[in-house]
């Protein structure tokens, strides 16, 4: 009966151990030569970048959402590159707002934008150390923005935008 019990006991503890230890070298592989601080490092950096996200989706729902907060969290005078009106081929240009030029900004954005009939976008929040990118990009339609965030003293503030719609 020992014995029985064993045989089908073995298998199942063979598939647990290959499916845990493959799962765990394929999300946080540690190469032969690494110390135990380098380990730490690349396990600290996923955590941190991790962190970021969720404290700058945090942000950007009350930076839509809170005017006061907005203007607050803006380098003012803000430099940005939007198209030329007066320019026939609305070559982009450099200007300047500042805090009583500026105009809220909605940043929020919900897969439905993706679908609805008109107006169709996507938006894509890249990060790099300290800081991140919002990109928004139309769908046949000449919708195209970029805004630049940067984490300052552990905040995060819109530094500059690339507006380049049509």
């Amino acid at each position: 009966m020992k014995r029985k019990f064993f045989f089908l006991l073995l298998p199942t503890i063979t598939i647990l151990f290959i499916s845990c230890n493959g799962k765990g070298q394929q999300s946080n592989r540690i190469e032969e030569g690494d110390t135990i601080s380098n380990a730490v490092e690349q396990t600290d950096t996923t955590v941190v970048q991790l962190t970021q996200e969720e404290d700058f989706r945090r942000f950007i729902e009350r930076f839509s959402n809170d005017s006061q907060f907005q203007l607050r969290r803006i380098k003012f005078p803000i430099s940005v590159i939007v198209p030329d009106t007066g320019d026939e081929g609305m070559a982009p240009k450099e200007e300047s707002i500042g805090k009583y030029d500026w105009e809220q900004l909605d940043l929020s954005y919900d897969s439905t934008y993706l679908t609805r009939p008109y107006d169709q976008y996507y938006q894509v929040v890249r990060f790099k150390n300290d800081t991140a990118v919002v990109e928004i990009r139309g769908i046949n339609n000449g919708i195209y923005a970029d805004y630049y965030f940067s984490r300052i003293d552990d905040e995060w503030y819109l530094i500059t935008l690339y507006e380049a719609s049509f």
